[in-house]
């Protein structure tokens, strides 16, 4: 006869191994920009918008979805790794029900850090805006679950937000004297962007986020965009790899010295530079033909303009780091994600998302 023992092992030993039922997966809320919007663009009469083809070529329903990419993005993929269903854009109708306790996504292609980023894309949703539908969601959240529920659910979630590339590239550098390039020195324009940058993630922290994943910007100078307006041989264009060079230690020693202030790792950097610039400074280790031309787009690196029907487009998007003139490839993100779980230091400071996981787990 099997001893007691033997069944409390076995039990322990299934729940090891089984996955999170997807109920008990904890909720994962997303804001900023472009990079992690899923589709919110799609409901707003915007130019910023990912909502024709080929955008989606390789996503599961070859359709688009409002995401910048040929397939996923980060924030699906990070929903893949954490065992839970991807988050819905807020305004979607589907949105309601039990799929509000999976989370929600809030981002918004073109917005930025100042509110005056982005203006040319007329009606996305700002920061500020971006956290009054957080405020929504969570009173729409209680209904079904009680207030103590739903603070629960905030309180446990992971969050990410990526945000500071617009600010340069479609703002300070959108055109040669631009009205923030006249205000501010590069230098004091990063301090600037830092402080405003502080008021948000301490209002997220007061909206209830405690495990928040903030992103620094890429090597905004590498992207085929800037190559094609700004880069005289294909290499990176110095100025604007100089703004991410002063921007994101800023904002590293900003996450440090809020987490000193709230006696808790609430804020986690990571370090999307380093990420990006591991693929694009060596793409055949990783697996890529280029680092430098668009999969999807036209003129010189593919760089100009949108993406469309019309657009060149490469046969095999595995094979290309950047999908568009701004964004990654899927099989890009894809390495990006593989470094917010793994990575060292280096990449996520001061621990990456698998420690993070193991950590909230315990407690």
């Amino acid at each position: 006869m099997s001893s007691p023992w033997f069944f409390v092992t076995l039990l322990t030993l299934i729940a090891i191994v089984s996955p999170t039922p997807l109920a008990e997966a904890r909720a994962f809320f997303v804001f900023g920009d472009s990079l992690v919007d899923n589709g919110n663009n799609n409901y707003l009469a915007t130019t910023a918008r990912a909502d024709s083809p080929p955008y989606g070529i390789d996503y599961p329903t070859h359709r688009p979805t409002g995401r910048f990419s040929n397939g996923l993005n980060l924030p699906d993929i990070i929903s893949e790794q954490i065992g839970s269903e991807p988050t819905l854009p807020y305004l979607s109708p589907d949105l309601r029900g039990r799929k509000l306790l999976i989370g929600a996504n809030f981002a918004s292609a073109g917005v930025g850090i100042l509110n005056d980023t982005g203006v040319q894309f007329v009606n996305i949703i700002r920061m500020f805006r971006q956290f009054e539908y957080f405020q929504e969601y969570q009173r729409r959240v209680t209904k079904i679950v009680g207030q103590q529920q739903a603070q629960r659910l905030v309180n446990q979630a992971l969050v990410l937000i990526t945000l500071g590339g617009n600010d340069f590239v479609n703002n300070y550098f959108l055109v040669p004297f631009s009205a923030r390039s006249r205000q501010f020195s590069l230098p004091d324009f990063c301090r600037y962007l830092i402080s405003e940058y502080r008021k948000i993630l301490l209002r997220l922290h007061e909206l209830g986020g405690r495990r928040v994943l903030v992103t620094t910007t890429g090597p905004l100078g590498c992207v085929p965009a800037e190559l094609a307006m700004r880069s005289r041989n294909g290499e990176c264009v110095p100025e604007v790899q100089r703004a991410a060079a002063i921007f994101n230690p800023l904002l590293v020693q900003l996450i440090q010295q809020l987490n000193s202030q709230l006696g808790s790792t609430v804020f986690i950097s990571a370090n999307a530079f380093s990420m990006n610039m591991d693929f694009i400074t060596n793409p055949q280790r990783f697996g890529f033909v280029t680092s430098k031309v668009a999969c999807c787009g036209q003129g010189p690196y593919n760089g100009l303009g949108l993406c469309t029907r019309l657009s060149n487009l490469c046969p095999n998007r595995d094979v290309y780091a950047f999908w568009d003139n701004f964004h990654p490839s899927e099989r890009a993100n894809r390495l990006i994600v593989q470094q917010f779980m793994i990575g060292s230091t280096q990449y996520m400071n001061p621990m990456n998302l698998s420690t993070i996981i193991a950590m909230d787990s315990r407690t």
